[in-house]
């Protein structure tokens, strides 16, 4: 998912290009241009399509057909990664106002909204002012969250990815060799490879990386205005038992 530590994961992926037959492709998303534009659902089934053998890739892609049987197949091995999304929409926020000022939303949050609060509520409840549509959280996390129950994806958490690397880096081998990859050297050694040339301050997205960092910019409004709107959302994604949370 968008801000769920994308670059990271990817880090940890291009790692496996020194265990075995990996190629780090070095394009854009698949669902991205050159140029960083959208690219249509069919052109992001055809990037999807041409990965030959090896090719390591990634990108923001909805969990719904065609894309679904694209990257299940018995050829394929697909990791998605998650993130609890009171963290995702503080990454977002200060992302888009104090990181990237080419942003579109940044003039929204900027010129518009006059605080931090305000800026969580719009990320809450989505944005349908012109020129600055902004899906809700719940809406964002409905259109991804079907990967979770797919037996043939390995779904990762980013908390996972900061907190307990080497046993995300074991979870992603031991997948790997279900699907026919043969690791040639100790499991402990492959693992130290990979955590080797994982640096998330090289991405220029990275701000703090921080599990559960939310606590520190969620006000009581918008605490009351998650949970309104979420629902079950974070019982669902397993960040909490119930909606008794603060």
């Amino acid at each position: 998912m968008p801000k769920s530590g994308s670059h990271l994961i990817i880090q940890v992926l291009h790692g496996l290009t020194n265990l075995g037959p990996f190629v780090d492709t070095g394009f854009p998303p698949v669902n991205r241009s050159e140029d960083n534009q959208k690219l249509s659902p069919e052109k992001v089934l055809e990037n999807i399509q041409n990965m030959l053998p090896g090719d390591i890739d990634y990108g923001y892609v909805h969990a719904c057909e065609p894309y679904i049987r694209a990257l299940t197949g018995p050829k394929r091995a697909t990791v998605f990664v998650s993130r609890d999304p009171r963290d995702m929409i503080v990454s977002h926020v200060f992302y888009a106002t104090e990181m990237h000022k080419g942003h579109g939303m940044y003039p929204y949050y900027t010129n518009v909204l006059d605080s931090t609060e305000k800026r969580i509520n719009a990320q809450i409840f989505g944005v349908e002012v012109p020129g600055y549509e902004l899906s809700s959280v719940r809406k964002k996390y409905e259109a991804y969250i079907g990967w979770l129950d797919l037996p043939d994806v390995l779904c990762l958490r980013f908390e996972q990815l900061i907190l307990d690397r080497d046993e995300a880096i074991r979870a992603i081998i031991d997948y790997l060799s279900q699907r026919g990859f043969t690791l040639s050297i100790p499991l402990n050694e492959a693992i130290e490879i990979i955590e080797s040339k994982v640096a998330p301050h090289k991405s220029g997205t990275f701000r703090k990386g921080k599990p559960g960092n939310w606590r520190e910019h969620f006000t009581q409004d918008n605490i009351r205005n998650f949970k309104e709107q979420t629902g079950d959302l974070l019982v669902r994604l397993r960040y909490e038992q119930d909606n008794d949370w603060a």
